[in-house]
């Protein structure tokens, strides 16, 4: 029977081995995908450490995959065939019985497969998925360029699609990094008046080169007072992992603006009642999107020239590639490769 490499970590937290294991069949249902891509995310980091409930080892992790179809279980719909580029990101399949499922809101499934952490993810040569994982890739993006829209991408292309920000509207990306370049981008396609928010001012030339109207230095003074000064802001996409930085541009939203929530932070925010009620302000969190919005991300993205910042490391390479990721240093999204 042929075989297949995964990079797989054996304990939690422990380090990355290249194993060999035997192809298996597509089950009902499923279909295999010979990935060619996957991009290391820094939520793989909740897996790694078993940070999550029913985390199990060994563990392949991997939730931004593309690769082709190889092979179809019984029961796949036809319009799936052998050879067809797709996509797999933090979306894995629903449940498709539960109440959300039910009213049609599967992202928030009660029982949501993630790949890595409810099945063998992409860090692999191959992998198998539910069919209503998958998400077509067009034809002008490569496998390395579209794998990280699954997950960063969809995320921040979902948030502000669903937000109620409007084409003139001054809309600001808190964060310039992994998931911040792509909504920056994403922003200022949608017709927004994009405001990047970082700190220091080393990346306001990077926001400026991907069409940002303008830069505020969150170390110069106080960021909400600077939104203000540009007439407010209808919403903010918090990227930034940092709860103390979120907190701090609340107050730069105009009446019934949104804060946008979509980079983790453990910690708790700093807000008042007071800041939300009085202005009739709105505080969210916004999870991934499914295989259709995805599909959606990656079309939109194809349109209007929108790429992620990438660099590519062969499956071998994936122990460097993740501590690079892990550091902060990678610009902006680290993408594993099979070929």
């Amino acid at each position: 029977m042929s075989t297949y490499r995964v990079a797989e970590v054996q304990v939690a937290n422990g380090p990355f081995e290249i194993a060999e294991r035997e192809v298996p069949k597509p089950g009902p249902g499923h279909v295999r995908v010979r990935v060619e891509a996957c991009g290391i995310c820094h939520s793989d980091v909740f897996f790694i450490s078993a940070g999550l409930p029913g985390v199990t080892f060994p563990l392949v992790v991997g939730h931004e995959i593309a690769g082709r179809i190889e092979e179809i279980g019984e029961g796949v719909h036809e319009g799936w065939t052998a050879g067809e580029r797709v996509g797999v990101g933090w979306f894995g399949g629903s449940c498709h019985h539960c109440r959300p499922c039910r009213q049609g809101d599967f992202i928030v499934c009660e029982n949501l497969m993630v790949p890595g952490w409810s099945y063998d993810g992409g860090f692999a040569e191959s992998v198998i998925v539910p069919q209503d994982a998958l998400a077509r890739i067009p034809d002008g993006l490569s496998f390395t360029e579209a794998a990280p829209l699954g997950c960063a991408g969809v995320t921040v292309y979902n948030s502000l699609r669903r937000s109620s920000a409007r084409p003139g509207d001054l809309v600001g990306v808190l964060g310039l990094g992994g998931l911040g370049h792509l909504g920056v981008q994403y922003a200022v396609a949608m017709g927004f008046e994009t405001v990047v928010i970082a700190r220091g001012g080393a990346k306001a030339e990077l926001a400026e080169q991907l069409g940002a109207h303008h830069y505020i230095d969150s170390t110069a003074g106080s960021p909400s007072e600077a939104l203000q000064a540009l007439g407010g802001a209808r919403a903010v996409l918090a990227t930034a992992a940092s709860s103390q930085a979120t907190s701090a541009v609340i107050d730069g939203l105009l009446p019934r603006g949104e804060l946008i929530v979509v980079g983790a932070d453990m910690s708790s925010l700093d807000v008042t009642p007071t800041q939300l009620l009085i202005p009739g302000r709105v505080i969210r969190g916004h999870p991934s999107g499914t295989s259709q919005d995805v599909e959606d991300t990656m079309g939109f993205s194809a349109l209007y020239g929108i790429r992620p910042m990438i660099e590519t490391v062969p499956l071998d390479g994936v122990g460097d590639a993740y501590q690079r990721m892990l550091s902060g240093d990678a610009r902006f999204r680290m993408v594993l490769t099979m070929s």
